[in-house]
């Protein structure tokens, strides 16, 4: 692999996809994940607190809402997916990061549709949203090895290394000379 397929990956496929160095990815995956954490408390607060049905109602509702928010979160990560070379370890990561992602939004719209007769979760649907989770834990593990470990979307070496520099003695930041950002190969 070539040093302009590296370089390919720092940069946006498309401006929606966020600007140079601030994807929209990692930003817009807090819903759904926020959405699901919360949902499992408001479902095992249902089963132990007075009132447990609107726990029950508001469970369901998050399950909608990180199903809707992941929906969003997969066009950015497809957008992300696309600057990354086929059949490379890190495309490979990838696919599988994504796949871990599919996997736990359609068992949370599963559960979302299952609860329609009875509000309150069954052991079964509980079984559902840990599972779904515990996949969601190894697709971000996952995905923070594609931002940290393989740099996807994130800044160029050169530009990162601009941080690092020391700052002068007025207190302003010295700036070196700017380097040219990476561009598309």
């Amino acid at each position: 692999m070539d040093r302009s397929d590296v370089s390919r990956t720092k940069v946006p496929a498309t401006p929606l996809a966020g600007p140079y160095g601030h994807p929209f990815h990692p930003i817009v995956v807090t819903i759904p994940l926020g959405a699901w954490v919360a949902s499992l408390a408001f479902d095992v607060a249902s089963h132990v607190a007075d009132g447990g049905q609107a726990f029950a109602t508001g469970a369901r509702w998050l399950i909608g809402i990180g199903v809707v928010g992941a929906l969003v979160a997969a066009v950015f990560g497809l957008m992300d997916l696309l600057t990354i070379p086929n059949g490379s370890r890190a495309f490979i990561v990838a696919v599988t990061h994504l796949l871990l992602n599919v996997m736990a939004t359609v068992l949370f719209a599963v559960s979302f549709f299952l609860r329609t007769g009875d509000p309150i979760a069954s052991g079964g649907l509980l079984a559902i949203s840990i599972v779904a989770l515990v996949g969601l834990g190894v697709s971000g593990w996952l995905g923070g090895m594609l931002s940290y470990r393989f740099g996807v979307r994130v800044a160029a070496e050169d530009d990162q290394a601009d941080g690092f520099q020391p700052r002068q003695r007025s207190g302003s930041i010295s700036r070196p000379a700017r380097r040219s950002r990476v561009q598309p190969g």
